[in-house]
């Protein structure tokens, strides 16, 4: 793995591993292969950023994680806990908010909760504490249709933090939103992560919203996945106002393009 790294920060610091995966392989049914070789070691209070093309198996790793699929070679384990079952602990926010339609916005965040058999009446306090966490409080009985976009994706990423996970797994959740309405929402995670301290492994294929958001950065090879190289970001938190126009943030943009043209570069030799 090249040895891309940013100067140190106390996030970098070493920190208790949450989850690993070692020599993970996934081949799928149809005989593709996703991951070949996958190692990725996600430490408590990070935001990682899985950044690669199209296809290279981002979704995959996140899935994985949250025990949606299994490997079918190498290993995936959570160091020093005594649980089997993990999924209690996760909350996963993916691209599309998947809202169901004829329901309240109030009734959409209980969904996970009233799958796990909390009434409605016990949940009412988790449904508006997740809701005033996104600055949504004054929409609990709103309907999907009467939302933005942005909007919507906040209810999305509210349902995620009703199961109050240790780590939040985000599938490109702000890919579809227009650039403005993105730039939000980024602050508004950071600070959601502050405030919950809560790990985040994030998917996405931009370099400018993976420098601006990460801990740190993983970049992915083309499929099979794997990791070709870390780059380390900043302080997991809120960022000052004049962060994306400052020369850290350049430079961090710059190491990670960089990256990704020589990976291209071996691609095509």
């Amino acid at each position: 793995m090249p040895a891309h790294t940013a100067p140190p920060h106390p996030m970098n610091a070493p920190a208790s591993t949450l989850v690993s995966l070692h020599g993970v392989t996934k081949v799928f049914t149809n005989s593709v292969t996703a991951l070949s070789g996958f190692d990725l070691d996600i430490r408590t209070g990070e935001f990682v950023s899985l950044l690669g093309p199209s296809g290279c198996g981002k979704s995959t790793v996140l899935r994985l994680i949250a025990g949606l699929t299994e490997p079918t070679a190498g290993r995936l384990t959570w160091p020093g806990s005594a649980h089997e079952d993990h999924r209690s602990e996760i909350g996963f926010v993916f691209q599309e908010p998947t809202l169901m339609p004829w329901a309240d916005v109030a009734s959409n965040v209980w969904l996970p909760l009233r799958l796990r058999g909390l009434s409605r009446r016990d949940a009412q306090a988790r449904i508006a504490e997740s809701l005033a966490l996104v600055g949504l409080q004054d929409f609990a009985k709103a309907y999907p249709r009467e939302l933005s976009g942005g909007m919507k994706m906040r209810v999305s990423i509210a349902r995620a933090l009703s199961l109050q996970p240790r780590l939040l797994l985000m599938d490109e959740p702000f890919a579809a939103l227009d650039e403005i309405t993105r730039f939000k929402l980024n602050d508004d995670l950071l600070k959601l992560q502050h405030d919950l301290r809560c790990t985040i492994v994030f998917v996405t294929h931009s370099i400018y919203e993976s420098a601006y958001l990460s801990s740190r950065i993983a970049v992915m090879s083309p499929r099979p996945g794997r990791i070709v190289a870390e780059v380390a970001g900043e302080i997991a938190g809120p960022r000052e106002k004049a962060f994306r126009s400052s020369p850290r943030y350049a430079a961090l943009c710059g190491e990670i393009s960089q990256i990704l043209l020589e990976q291209n570069a071996e691609e095509r030799a």
